[in-house]
């Protein structure tokens, strides 16, 4: 298996799932931006926006636990260089990421899909490109550099595959689609608007809750949802939906996480609603070992509303640890 080499490093960068304390021509030093900051960098005409704080997400404990196992393992290692990536960068993704605003174009129904995100981060930029220049010669893939509007544009070609990296100012980095690195880069410069224009999320996120650990929106134009309900016909009332806003959550030691399918039908939503308290009844009955579905569904609510349907659920920080150790118990036996 091969080991992680820059393009992973980019996929990490645009996802997660990047040494100076100055902001930058935002005025935001490293780690106190907030999520407008970070969408303030994205592009107006965008089919999908997220926003992820980092940090936050992993003072969950089930999270931080399974991380820090997952950095510690010794396979892991093996085949990520994490450790090296720490020693060489000095950047080590628990403690110097701390926000990632994303964003995608295309990538429903026969659309191409393009995606670009802006990680607010700790770096020392000579350190790290030059791990990634190491990491390129050790894994003879092609790194392209090009001059984009006073900035420098780094692409990595690998297997057919290509990603675009470049450092907007000395707390973000932006990775993805190449013409979405460079409309990110017209942004900064203010030559392009951004998706805070973009009257569509501005409604979509009027309602939904900005200050989750992860939260965000996708619009689904007409002809995206006529595709898909005549892929599942079964699904046909999902015809009306024509926005998704999710949020994700953690407070006194529970998870939340809340979708809101977005449609002026109230007569559908009733319908939408309906067909998925059925289908989570159905679930419910399921037995996989020793654990039963209900455990998972029933802490799941779904109402209808004249402009939406409404998804949440909450967890005790420790339920999936729980649902996991089941699974793990299980086999542990099956092996004796």
């Amino acid at each position: 298996m091969k080991k992680f080499t820059a393009t992973a490093i980019i996929a990490i960068f645009a996802i997660f799932s990047f040494i100076s304390c100055q902001g930058g021509p935002f005025g935001k030093a490293t780690g106190s931006a907030q999520a407008d900051d970070m969408l303030r960098l994205l592009p107006k005409d965008m089919d999908a926006v997220f926003f992820i704080d980092i940090q936050g997400i992993l003072t969950i404990d089930s999270v931080n636990k399974l991380l820090t196992e997952k950095t510690e393992d010794e396979q892991f290692e093996r085949y990520s260089d994490y450790q090296k990536l720490i020693d060489m960068t000095g950047l080590d993704i628990k403690k110097d990421i701390y926000y990632v605003a994303a964003a995608m174009k295309g990538g429903m129904g026969n659309q191409d899909e393009w995606v670009v995100g802006v990680v607010n981060l700790k770096y020392d930029k000579d350190m790290l490109l030059s791990y990634i220049r190491a990491k390129n010669e050790e894994e003879s893939t092609e790194l392209i550099e090009e001059e984009y509007s006073g900035f420098t544009l780094y692409t990595v070609k690998e297997e057919g595959e290509e990603g675009t990296f470049a450092f907007l100012d000395q707390s973000n980095i932006v990775a993805g689609n190449t013409v979405l690195v460079k409309s990110v880069v017209d942004v900064f410069q203010k030559k392009e608007e951004s998706v805070l224009q973009n009257e569509d999320f501005s409604v979509l996120f009027k309602d939904t809750d900005k200050s989750a650990l992860f939260w965000g929106g996708i619009l689904i134009p007409p002809e995206i949802s006529a595709e898909l309900t005549k892929e599942m016909p079964m699904a046909s009332n999902l015809d009306s939906i024509q926005a998704v806003s999710l949020s994700f959550d953690y407070k006194s030691k529970t998870i939340m996480a809340e979708i809101k399918l977005r449609s002026g039908d109230p007569i559908e939503n009733q319908e939408i609603a309906d067909n998925l308290i059925g289908l989570k009844e159905m679930g419910a009955m399921i037995t996989i070992q020793d654990f039963n579905f209900a455990e998972v569904l029933d802490r799941i609510e779904i109402t209808s509303a004249p402009d939406h349907v409404r998804i949440f659920a909450s967890y005790p920080d420790d339920f999936f640890n729980d649902f996991m150790s089941k699974f793990t118990l299980k086999e542990s036996e099956e092996e004796k």
